[in-house]
């Protein structure tokens, strides 16, 4: 992969810019799924339990990125709605925004502040996103610390039935299979906090790329815990790039809205042209 793909990974704080390289493949049969235990099955209803009933999820945020030898450390704002928007401002000097991530239901818009550039796109005409499966109910369930399936809103008894366990060192592992991805999650056997995603993309010619996403330090939230630190690692044969994500003063604030205008003063470009103008600053 080019390297302007992995600045997009770093600035985008969501390295699953691997699947941009993934051309279209063909539908496989999933395995069958061998019936569980009643001991992993109260786990994985744990796990479900564990969700968030807040509405709302909003934080300071720091976050400490390395693409290859390069190494910076930015701050910002992250603010989400439950199945409406996330949305993370990156901030320039500790108070000025900079940059603004908003990814809705229905699209991602990139906007670069500094340079009044802007880049707005659905979710099907990035494909990285779109040849993965991938939505905005996926990267909801990535930063809100819970299980998902690829291409669907939530996770209903049916498709609870997809998912294989199995146990190992008193964790639990959650996992599936879907064409040439494989996904998986580590969970507490006896909490059924998540404690790691992965997402795996096994291609014979180009090799194995990886999203490993790590949660740690849980706070309370909602009267639910909440991973405060996130340690996030892509790596294909070639490259990797790590995010570390610290929340602070994490709470539910929900005055604000939920919808970033875009100003007639602002320039429509092209994702690439946007992130080389963030790389030069």
């Amino acid at each position: 992969m080019k390297t302007i793909h992995f600045i997009k990974v770093a600035l985008i704080a969501l390295p699953l810019a691997f699947l941009a390289s993934c051309k279209s493949h063909k539908t496989v049969a999933e395995a069958p799924v061998a019936p569980r235990s009643m001991e992993l099955q109260e786990t994985l209803n744990k796990v479900l339990d564990n969700q968030q009933t807040a509405k709302f999820i909003t934080s300071k945020v720091k976050f400490q990125v390395q693409v290859g030898s390069q190494d910076m450390t930015l701050t910002g704002n992250l603010k989400m709605k439950r199945n409406d928007v996330i949305r993370l401002q990156l901030m320039a000097f500790g108070f000025v925004e900079a940059a603004r991530l908003e990814f809705t239901r229905d699209y991602v818009l990139i906007m670069d502040r500094i340079n009044k550039q802007y880049m707005k796109a659905q979710y099907e005409q990035l494909d990285f996103l779109r040849q993965s499966g991938i939505n905005f109910y996926t990267l909801q369930a990535l930063f809100w610390n819970e299980l998902f399936q690829p291409g669907e809103k939530e996770i209903t008894a049916e498709l609870m039935n997809k998912f294989q366990t199995s146990e190992e060192a008193g964790d639990v592992i959650i996992s599936m299979e879907k064409d040439k991805l494989s996904y998986r999650w580590l969970a507490e056997n006896v909490g059924g906090l998540i404690h790691m995603a992965n997402i795996a993309y096994n291609d014979k010619y180009r090799g194995k790329s990886q999203l490993n996403w790590d949660y740690t330090d849980y706070k309370d939230l909602s009267n639910k815990k909440f991973p405060t630190r996130n340690a996030i690692v892509f790596s294909t044969p070639k490259s990797e790039v790590k995010i570390n994500m610290t929340l602070n003063y994490i709470g539910n604030e929900s005055d604000w809205e939920t919808r970033t205008p875009v100003s007639a003063k602002y320039k429509e470009v092209t994702v690439d042209d946007i992130l080389r103008r963030f790389m030069a600053l």
